[in-house]
């Protein structure tokens, strides 16, 4: 009998491996757009980091490190719902919010490197990011999965009802985890990490 965590039967392990391809790539090419954009236009990325500055990272800079991992918890949750969720709307909504997220990244990278070696670039960011972008990148793929079961049960072929269930099932196995992991690193952690290579 076949796990439903893992092996969901309408929606096949591979095919969750392959979603989550997609994603990654449709993420860097993201990314590499923001960088580009902002290497041809140093605006646009000052204009985007002022953005982060006052949306999101004037809201979790807080001096308390366990109120910080709190806020980076609620924070990152609520994206990744909405990465997920946004499958609803045949992925489209998943889609902006997956490219938006990589053109901002890539366009701070881009603006930081400008201004700090390398490695306190790798410092504020590998620390937390190898736990917080898969969580993106999964969420995003269960929303396209789920895109795909809708136009799947357009045609007859899917019980997206069913299917939403499971997907969530598995956004509560890996995604919730990863993203409560790395709040804790960027809170405890990665200020740490900073401090030394500042």
């Amino acid at each position: 009998m076949s796990d439903p965590y893992t092996s969901p039967p309408n929606v096949e392990r591979s095919s969750l491996g392959n979603a989550i391809t997609v994603t990654l790539l449709l993420f860097l090419v993201a990314m590499i757009v923001g960088w580009i954009g902002t290497a041809r236009d140093p605006t646009i990325g000052n204009d985007l980091l002022v953005m982060f500055q006052k949306e999101i990272a004037g809201q979790i800079t807080i001096g308390n490190p366990f109120d910080m991992c709190v806020k980076l918890f609620a924070n990152n949750l609520e994206a990744c719902i909405m990465l997920f969720l946004g499958g609803a709307s045949f992925g489209i909504l998943t889609m902006v919010i997956l490219s938006l997220n990589g053109i901002v990244i890539g366009a701070i990278t881009e603006i930081i490197s400008h201004g700090h070696p390398a490695i306190f670039i790798a410092a504020a960011i590998l620390p937390h990011g190898i736990f917080e972008i898969p969580a993106f990148i999964i969420a995003a793929a269960l929303g396209f999965l789920m895109a795909q079961s809708l136009i799947a049960e357009w045609y007859g072929a899917a019980d997206t009802a069913a299917d939403a269930g499971r997907l969530a099932r598995l956004f509560l196995l890996y995604v919730l985890p990863l993203i409560a992991v790395a709040a804790l690193v960027e809170a405890f952690i990665t200020p740490a990490v900073i401090q030394l290579v500042a």
